[in-house]
């Protein structure tokens, strides 16, 4: 049937007492609209695939919901794409695989698979930004879609709430993001290019005083941190080792820890930021360190600190900034204790432990290459670089015991204020 449609005709026609009854638009070639015996009305685009031949239908949407006038605009739109010699029907379909597909999500999905996981250390941070900071807003974005002014309103939100770093970070890992999506030709541009930094960053300073060292040392394996967590935390405050360093120890990386001379930990340069192999000579208190943390684990298990609720890996870096942040904030302020005032003032993180090691080991007398050797920091001149390869391991085993007899005098000072307490016991961090 054949008619010249209108709205009072559209919602006129009688339903069919079964069946459907179809009507073609004289003023609109190839729409046509259905009315079944439910009186159920819809509209759809009849034509000829320009490729087969055959004879198709693309369905446009039921009435009232798409209006006659909403209906001939679609079907003009898919006249004029049979026309251009392609299938409207086919373009729908890859528009809706595309749409899941070209997400950020699944954009940066494919990033943490084939660049993060293959080439960075950093893959476990860039994921955990990407979840708490990036995928919120941008999830469901077509990645196509994302300007600089995106960025920009991102990394600015995330500066006025005093976290300038950290959005530093992020547009850092938005712009690795789009570099990867160039290399793998789905973007032509990459939006952060010459984009400039919207945090100013300030050089970390945070050193421990020797009665946070104490506070630190003693409380840090109490509840509400777990022991495990604790150890690991006290081992980077012996060895100046990086956080992922510490947290990924396996247990076979240690040596001979039953002979004082020759004990040590050596980090394969797969799990080194500068990658390379760094051995690290353990102090008697370090190994009594390590000694504890063995109690704690199973005989077949690889890790030093294994994850307590995922088999088969370790714990994170995260979890040690976790933990730290919060000892800091269980701890009860007492007006005569300035360590827990200083502390608490400003919380220092794992990274400050490192710093604390580096900083007093110059302090006690160390030499700066040393201290650089204990970092496992690499020289940058010509000679560092190409000619001097000695390693050091005696130099930084005298530093490392040296530092490990300091705190253990720290320690073992008769403390001149109230003893610390540690409030409200929790749930033993990861």
């Amino acid at each position: 049937m054949k008619k010249a449609l209108t709205d009072i005709l559209v919602r006129s026609i009688p339903a069919p007492a079964s069946g459907r009854v179809e009507i073609s638009d004289l003023r609109c070639t190839g729409l046509e609209l259905r009315v079944s015996a439910k009186d159920a009305r819809s509209w759809s685009f009849r034509f000829r695939d320009p490729q087969t031949g055959r004879v198709s239908r693309a369905t446009l949407g039921s009435y009232p919901d798409v209006t006659l006038s909403q209906a001939r605009t679609a079907a003009d739109d898919m006249r004029r794409t049979v026309a251009a010699g392609r299938n409207p029907v086919e373009e729908k379909r890859r528009a809706r695989l595309e749409a899941t597909t070209n997400t950020f999500q699944a954009l940066s999905d494919r990033y943490i698979k084939e660049r993060a996981r293959r080439f960075k250390r950093s893959a476990d941070a860039d994921e955990r930004n990407l979840r708490l900071h990036i995928l919120p807003k941008w999830k469901d974005r077509p990645y196509a879609s994302i300007e600089r002014r995106d960025i920009i309103a991102l990394c600015e939100g995330m500066v006025q709430h005093g976290k300038a770093t950290q959005a530093n970070r992020i547009q850092a890992l938005i712009s690795s993001i789009f570099s990867f999506a160039i290399d793998a030709d789905l973007v032509r541009a990459n939006p952060c290019h010459r984009l400039r930094k919207r945090g100013v960053e300030t050089v970390a300073t945070r050193v421990l005083s020797d009665a946070e060292v104490k506070l630190f040392w003693n409380g840090v394996t109490l509840p509400p941190v777990s022991r495990r967590v604790g150890l690991a935390l006290r081992l980077l405050l012996l060895t100046g080792a990086r956080a992922g360093e510490v947290a990924g120890a396996l247990r076979s990386e240690f040596e001979s820890l039953d002979d004082p001379a020759r004990a040590g930990w050596v980090i394969p340069a797969d799990r080194s930021k500068n990658g390379r192999a760094h051995f690290v000579p353990l102090s008697p208190l370090a190994v009594g360190t390590i000694n504890d943390a063995l109690t704690l684990v199973g005989k077949d298990e690889a890790y030093l600190f294994p994850s307590p609720s995922v088999d088969e890996v370790p714990i994170t870096a995260h979890a040690l900034a976790v933990a730290m942040a919060r000892f800091g904030r269980e701890l009860k302020e007492m007006e005569d204790d300035a360590a827990v005032c200083t502390w608490q003032a400003e919380p220092p993180s794992p990274h400050d432990l490192r710093r604390t090691i580096a900083t007093r080991l110059a302090s006690l007398g160390i030499p700066g290459e040393d201290v650089s050797a204990v970092l496992n920091h690499i020289r940058r001149d010509v000679t560092g670089r190409h000619y001097d390869t000695y390693d050091r391991a005696r130099e930084k085993r005298i530093a490392l015991e040296l530092w490990a007899r300091t705190v253990e005098q720290i320690v073992a000072e008769k403390a001149n204020t109230s003893t610390v307490v540690i409030m409200k016991p929790k749930r033993a961090a990861r």
